[in-house]
């Protein structure tokens, strides 16, 4: 083999190293679960309107909360990282409610309100929780696995995708919504 041939095969196997190497980074360095805060996908892409029933019986559709910042998760009594997120996100529903604020933590579970129900009482959730047991949302979303989040503002725009799990109370968190609900 020349030597010409011997640098292209080199360079060939160099290309695919470095390209098994971001692969790695983007799937799995970047989604492991952990304390970030400040992890995110910046966006700014119209939300997809939905109406799903409540765990009291209601309806409650996306787009009549326009005109304040929406947390949406999209979650799973089954999932251990959403069942640890839980408290966080009720912490701040309490410090964020009254303000230009909803949560809405949609519920993908297939048994609905039968999973659901004792799940809420457990952890004493006092935001809207909303039922999904044909994943519409996760249709909508393009959801990857949960939990994710999506960070809508005023104008129906989605501005942020969390995934997985995050302390909400956390500072970073508390000042990243205190600037954007205004």
């Amino acid at each position: 083999m020349s030597d010409k041939w011997k640098l292209i095969l080199l360079f060939i196997l160099l290309i695919g190293l470095i390209s098994l190497l971001s692969l790695y980074v983007i799937f799995f360095v970047n989604t492991r679960p952990g304390p970030r805060t400040n992890v995110g996908s910046e966006m700014s892409v119209a939300a997809q309107d939905f109406e799903l029933p409540t765990l009291s019986g209601d309806y409650a559709r996306l787009s009549n909360f326009r005109g304040k910042v929406v947390f949406l998760n999209i979650w799973a009594t089954w999932c251990p990282p959403c069942r640890e997120e839980m408290p966080s996100m009720e912490s701040l529903y309490r410090k964020l409610k009254g303000r230009d604020f909803e949560m809405l933590a949609v519920s993908i579970d297939g048994e609905g309100g039968k999973a659901v129900r004792p799940f809420a009482a457990k952890y004493r959730l006092t935001f809207p929780v909303l039922l999904d047991p044909d994943n519409k949302t996760s249709k909508l979303y393009g959801l990857t696995g949960v939990p994710e989040t999506f960070i809508i503002d005023k104008n129906g725009m989605v501005i942020k995708k969390i995934i997985g799990a995050r302390d909400w109370v956390k500072k970073e968190w508390l000042d990243y919504f205190d600037r954007i609900i205004g």
